[in-house]
């Protein structure tokens, strides 16, 4: 089955190129200079961070405010220069070419899965990732040390902290899924007694 997937998808891409390789080249162009330009904002931003005192030159009087203040000023204009022109782009892309395609076409490469699969399974490690960490920071500024330097923690800190975070996190998320799990277990047992 996956072989028959593979070779369908690899027919839907050729298909794809042979009447669309001018707008292919300019949308790897166009990826190759958002991509350029988001690390050039980047390297700005670090430098300029430096210079105007929102961050410490050197990494051992970093704390998590800076950290965290860094990080949301950096969000903030890779979002401005880089986030809303390839938004736009995008739009454009979508409105001026996409649906002017033909629909019978449009369908055939959404059928054959041009632009891959949606996978969720494999986007769950992010999110808990990402909450994990939002916990940590959580954690950090309610035990006192959202301003201590970096270097003053030690890595029994750091460990132990995310150690509770997961904790936490598995009370939180785990009670209710085992709850659920007993109840729905409980009703299929019912249904089939």
């Amino acid at each position: 089955m996956t072989e028959l997937e593979s070779e369908h998808s690899g027919k839907i891409w050729k298909k794809f190129i042979r009447k669309h390789l001018k707008m292919l080249v300019l949308f790897i162009i166009a990826t190759i200079i958002a991509v350029i330009s988001a690390v050039l904002i980047f390297l700005w931003f670090v430098g300029d961070a430096q210079a105007t005192g929102l961050v410490p030159g050197t990494l051992n009087l970093w704390t998590m405010g800076y950290l965290v203040t860094f990080l949301l000023h950096l969000l903030f204009w890779e979002v401005i220069f880089i986030g809303i022109p390839v938004l736009v782009a995008i739009a454009a892309l979508y409105f001026l070419w996409w649906k002017k395609l033909p629909t019978e076409e449009r369908h055939e490469y959404r059928s054959g899965h041009l632009f891959g699969k949606q996978s969720r399974s494999r986007d769950g490690g992010s999110a808990l990732t990402f909450l994990v960490n939002i916990g940590f920071i959580i954690k950090v500024y309610l035990d006192g040390n959202w301003n201590v330097p970096l270097a003053m923690w030690s890595f029994d800190y750091l460990v132990y902290s995310y150690l509770w975070v997961i904790i936490w996190m598995v009370i939180i998320f785990g009670i209710p899924l085992v709850i659920g799990i007993v109840w729905w277990l409980h009703r299929h047992m019912e249904k089939t007694a």
